[in-house]
């Protein structure tokens, strides 16, 4: 059966990345939540997607020069929620249940936060999370580091149509990843396009298309009986993999 990823908590029903989005999208029964972490220079570990503030916030800036006082400070778009910490998304999520997706995120101008693998890592072992954890990036260095910090924890790759072609095509991009991660997760129109190929390279049950928003594009996908399938509107999706069960 189809895992359904709450993307962002739930984007498109609660603020990304909120404590609120985080508490309402674990009550809907999906089976795993994803969520980006920055560090900042003050040493906090801080969900957010973008390394930059005005897209998601009333602020305005890069995150890493957020200090705790303005990070409690700064509501997010729409809502009266701030900038969670690492730890405060951990307290919500709770310590059993829901799947965690950890994706770790690039500063501003595209270079790791230096120490931020083995800082997420720390906390996840800490908290008593750490197997029901994936750490995910787009980079491949991260996830590299993520090997070498925590080997225990599984590892997730996120890759379209340019990532893929910046690897050499999908079989140098699969063979490149082959025994660094668990799942391999593709822009769900790429992934379309390039079904039958990817079939090939890749076992469907560690395969993840995002990020699927739509009913006909959601029903497709559970349909195929792909492994994982990330979407911002995960009430739609388990509620279409219900009927579909059914």
């Amino acid at each position: 059966m189809t895992r359904i990823t709450g993307h962002r908590g739930a984007r498109n029903l609660w603020a990304e990345n909120s404590l609120t989005g985080f508490a309402e999208v674990r009550k809907l029964g999906v089976d795993a939540v994803e969520f980006d972490v920055h560090l900042t220079d003050a040493g906090e570990l801080v969900v957010i997607h973008d390394a930059t503030l005005e897209r998601t916030t009333e602020a305005a800036g890069e995150v890493r020069a957020l200090t705790p006082e303005a990070r409690v400070a700064t509501k997010l778009k729409e809502s009266d929620d701030v900038i969670p910490t690492l730890d405060e998304v951990l307290d919500v999520l709770g310590p059993q249940g829901v799947a965690l997706h950890v994706e770790i995120k690039l500063d501003a101008r595209g270079r790791p936060y230096p120490g931020i693998v083995a800082k997420v890592a720390e906390t996840l072992m800490a908290r008593g999370v750490a197997s029901r954890t994936h750490l995910t990036s787009f980079d491949l260095g991260i996830l590299f580091d993520c090997r070498q910090h925590a080997p225990e924890i599984r590892r997730v790759v996120s890759a379209d149509a340019h990532w893929v072609a910046n690897h050499g095509g999908l079989k140098g991009f699969i063979y490149a990843v082959s025994d660094l991660v668990d799942i391999v997760a593709l822009r769900h129109d790429f992934l379309a396009a390039n079904w039958d190929e990817v079939q090939r390279l890749w076992p469907i049950e560690r395969l993840c298309a995002w990020t699927v928003n739509d009913q006909d594009t959601l029903r497709t996908w559970l349909d195929r009986g792909i492994g994982h399938l990330t979407s911002d509107r995960p009430d739609m999706a388990l509620a279409l993999r219900k009927a579909v069960v059914a």
